[in-house]
């Protein structure tokens, strides 16, 4: 039963913070203006009736009530309009862009919270060593470091001065098939892949470490040793299972952070995702496109969120009674 109110409780916070998203993606992209007047003004020509065309096609001459219901409709729906750049559907610009970005958030994601961890626990459980020095200096400079700064270094590393990776897209010809696409495909992946990697492995290093050297601490562990359990069996079935908790879920929690990164790290690399559909969607005032991504963006982390609230709640289950 107590398990049950949990999870609704953290449903029903979800569902709360999905309706707050919604109301204010509405009203967000209404405060700013006419958005047919700052289209015109920064990248299209057009005459008053274009204008006046464009304005009823999108519904933004509509009472503020009417507009909200048909807003709601259509989100809920799945959809998102028009373009005003291209005049396609929406859906299908983010639809051709989400798996790429999905690709690269969702491989440096896992590779940044694998390394981490592992730099941690060595870190943690050699304290004061020369590795653990290096290793919390280079953490905490990599977690301090400006992503979009490191990925030009990057570039301009390994794709102008040493010439051995593509300096962006993501791949070299659409005419290749079978393992030559997927070798060229890893090959345009490794250098924004790199970026986000090592722009976030530095916060689960530091979260890790932390978390075992505060589980080194505890009874449990040092009633072990006077046992004489060896501190290879100690660490791999006693300490590490238990400092795992707050890294593994900062995993879920850190999506948000790492979409946010792609926005510019795709634009650096010139990588098809929709990073760099947001950003091109933004310097060129495209008011559906901008408004549909970061709707959708906000749902997957409020998802993700919730997954970890969930996980968190069965992995501990003493959070069910805070």
């Amino acid at each position: 039963m107590r398990s049950r109110r949990y999870l609704l409780r953290k449903v029903l916070q979800a569902a709360a913070t999905l309706a707050f998203v919604l109301a204010f993606n509405f009203v967000l992209f209404r405060a700013v203006g006419d958005p047919v007047k700052l289209l015109v003004r920064s990248s299209l020509r057009l005459d008053p009736q274009e204008q006046e065309l464009l304005r009823e096609e999108f519904g933004i001459d509509d009472p503020l009530p009417q507009q909200f219901v048909n807003y709601l409709g259509d989100s809920l729906r799945g959809e998102f309009g028009y373009s005003f750049i291209s005049g396609r559907p929406v859906i299908e610009s983010i639809t051709e862009r989400v798996w790429p970005t999905v690709l690269l958030v969702g491989t440096a994601t896992i590779l940044s919270t694998l390394l981490g961890i592992m730099i941690g626990i060595k870190g943690a459980w050699s304290r004061g060593s020369a590795f653990d020095t290096t290793s919390l200096l280079g953490s905490l400079t990599l977690y301090s470091m400006p992503e979009g700064w490191l990925g030009m270094i990057l570039l301009i590393t390994f794709a102008g001065t040493l010439g051995w990776l593509p300096a962006g897209g993501i791949e070299s010809s659409d005419q290749l098939s079978g393992l030559a696409h997927i070798l060229d495909l890893a090959k345009h992946l490794v250098l924004p892949c790199l970026t986000l990697t090592l722009g976030y492995i530095g916060e689960f290093a530091i979260i890790m470490r932390s978390s075992l050297l505060e589980v080194m601490g505890e009874d449990f562990v040092q009633t072990a040793r006077a046992k004489g359990v060896r501190d290879k069996d100690i660490r791999r079935k006693h300490a590490v299972p238990n400092a795992l908790l707050p890294t593994f879920t900062l995993a879920f929690y850190s999506v948000g952070f790492i979409l946010g990164g792609a926005v510019l790290i795709e634009q650096v690399f010139s990588y098809p995702g929709l990073g760099q559909l947001t950003y091109q969607a933004i310097d060129r005032n495209d008011y559906p496109v901008i408004q549909a991504v970061f709707l959708l963006s906000s749902t997957t982390v409020i998802l993700f969120n919730l997954l970890a609230d969930i996980l968190y709640g069965y992995l501990d289950p003493r959070v069910k009674d805070a």
